[in-house]
């Protein structure tokens, strides 16, 4: 670990967390527009999952006071950010905002926007919208808004906040009481999930969030594995990676039978049968998705 000359946060202090690996140039581009905020963060954190293609240079040209993690093991997403939080709240945080290496803001004024809704809202969390980098009219991921599903930004309604919806990763912003609450996200999530379960605490926590519609993040399009049905009413996740598909599908089934989750997780069976199949047709997809949401459900998090 190394970290800039250490000095005590300033009330009201912003700790930005970017969890990296393998993608230096990337995360360059991410730092840059953080560092050029209207309301930039007081310290930065960044944690590495592959320092055999280190990134500590990158981080220490960034503007910013930083701490600069080499983790010597991969782990993964929901390791590195609850790595990355813990140690944004033992700087003395008082907000932590998230963010992926591959994404970052879509304008200078995205951590300013974020603070004020969240601070005129009185909310214990905010996310930006999170759009898709090369064609920023539509979502990055598809949002249920009711009976159907949204994917383009202009589908999102007329006003300027959606309550109880969110995107808990990319650009989010948390108070740090609130991670007093729900915690960090779950090292054994690995890759995938690791947001859903932590939206799904916040839900059941009873804490106000919300999207605010304001400021955006740019992320690479993700909406292409989520494969629609009956007219887009329902949809399938189906990533087109194998390794995706694995700690999809077995993280899928340990979320759908936790508290809050398992009336979703009855319907299931039926929507993903239907997609593979009544729609893809491919009877043996069905039986893996069985069995690796059988091993979540075991809680058997082993890694491929």
């Amino acid at each position: 670990m190394s970290t800039d000359s250490a000095q005590q946060l300033p009330a009201g202090s912003v700790v930005a967390v970017i969890v990296t690996r393998h993608r230096r140039e990337l995360l360059a581009e991410s730092l840059k527009v953080i560092a050029s905020q209207t309301r930039l963060p007081d310290h930065l954190v960044v944690v590495d999952n592959g320092p055999d293609q280190s990134a500590e240079d990158v981080v220490a040209d960034c503007s910013i006071p930083s701490t600069y993690i080499a983790s010597q093991r991969n782990l993964g997403g929901a390791g590195g950010f609850a790595l990355g939080m813990l140690t944004a709240l033992s700087l003395g945080a008082e907000w932590v905002w998230l963010g992926d290496d591959d994404g970052r803001p879509a304008d200078e004024h995205a951590l300013e926007t974020l603070l004020d809704v969240a601070t005129k809202r009185r909310l214990a969390a905010v996310s930006p919208v999170v759009v898709n980098i090369d064609t920023p009219d539509k979502l990055a991921f598809p949002m249920r808004r009711g009976l159907t599903w949204k994917r383009r930004v202009s589908e999102l309604g007329e006003g300027d906040f959606l309550p109880g919806i969110a995107s808990l990763f990319n650009g989010a912003l948390f108070r740090a009481s609130t991670l007093d609450v729900v915690g960090v996200p779950d090292y054994r999530l690995f890759f995938r999930g690791d947001e859903v379960e932590i939206h799904r605490r916040v839900v059941r926590s009873g804490l106000p969030f919300g999207t605010t519609l304001r400021t955006r993040f740019l992320h690479p399009d993700g909406s292409a594995e989520f494969k629609p049905m009956l007219g887009g009413r329902f949809h399938a996740q189906d990533p087109s990676d194998a390794n995706k598909r694995y700690y999809t599908y077995r993280n899928r089934g340990y979320l759908m039978s936790q508290p809050g989750m398992r009336k979703i997780g009855a319907l299931e069976i039926a929507r993903f049968g239907l997609y593979f199949v009544g729609q893809k047709r491919d009877p043996k997809a069905f039986k893996e998705w069985l069995r690796l949401v059988r091993q979540g459900q075991r809680e058997q998090f082993f890694r491929r």
